[in-house]
């Protein structure tokens, strides 16, 4: 099963660049089993791991050319819907622009712990799910689908253009505001950019980062996504930080 990432939701490119909301960002990776409870290791070298939720997308059908995704054909493009958290981890995702290393260590990207298979006439649930994240009970990000920047069919559109789509591929749909990491405003960062070289910029936001209160080992990261009234309810998804 490969994984393709979706963009964000609309609150959070208020934390991040407006360029953000112009155009999908797509990357693939692998991804894991579903189960309910995860235990996920952190690398002796990360020391900004975050969290993620994001409503993800079994894909049902090969796609090898362009084709026209619609919210009313789209129940022929996606067999089910999961959870998703996207670890990353910050301090090599971004002074690195390493986000396929960043979000793909081992154990990262936990799914589950259920499949829901909506009916065609369900689909249009999808845009109104609540999504909750917490870890060791603190609420941490808190949304609903109905913010997110790019619906699915639209991104599945764009996806066609360039890339083969297979039935089992994963799409995760973005994540909500509520993220450990921030990036300054945007002006700030253009005057930090001129003003200082590059490397001494990600040492400072490393340096700053580390103030906030990314995932520690021992932290137990909770997972939830479903409809307001419950017809759709994906569990609770448990993931448990450890060390090497």
């Amino acid at each position: 099963m490969s994984g393709r990432q979706l963009p964000a939701a609309r609150d959070r490119v208020r934390d991040g660049s407006r360029r953000a909301a112009l155009q999908p960002v797509l990357r693939q990776d692998g991804r894991r089993g579903h189960r309910s409870r995860h235990t996920v290791t952190r690398p002796p070298h990360v020391r900004l791991l975050d969290h993620e939720i994001e409503l993800a997308l079994v894909l049902r059908k090969q796609v090898t050319q362009p084709e026209t995704v619609t919210a009313e054909n789209l129940h022929e493009y996606v067999f089910g819907i999961t959870i998703a958290n996207d670890l990353s981890a910050r301090d090599v995702q971004l002074p690195q622009g390493q986000y396929l290393k960043g979000k793909s260590y081992r154990g990262f990207c936990p799914v589950g712990p259920y499949l829901a298979v909506p009916e065609p006439g369900e689909f249009p649930l999808l845009n109104d799910l609540e999504l909750r994240l917490e870890v060791n009970g603190e609420l941490r990000q808190h949304d609903s689908t109905r913010n997110l920047l790019y619906r699915p069919a639209e991104t599945l559109t764009e996806l066609t253009t360039f890339c083969d789509l297979s039935p089992g591929d994963l799409l995760l749909t973005g994540t909500p505001h509520g993220c450990t990491a921030t990036t300054p405003p945007a002006l700030v960062r253009r005057l930090a950019t001129a003003l200082l070289p590059e490397d001494r910029l990600w040492r400072m936001f490393i340096r700053s980062n580390l103030r906030k209160p990314y995932l520690q080992p021992g932290d137990l990261v909770t997972a939830s996504i479903r409809s307001p009234d419950g017809s759709i309810n994906l569990g609770r998804q448990h993931t448990t930080i450890t060390t090497s």
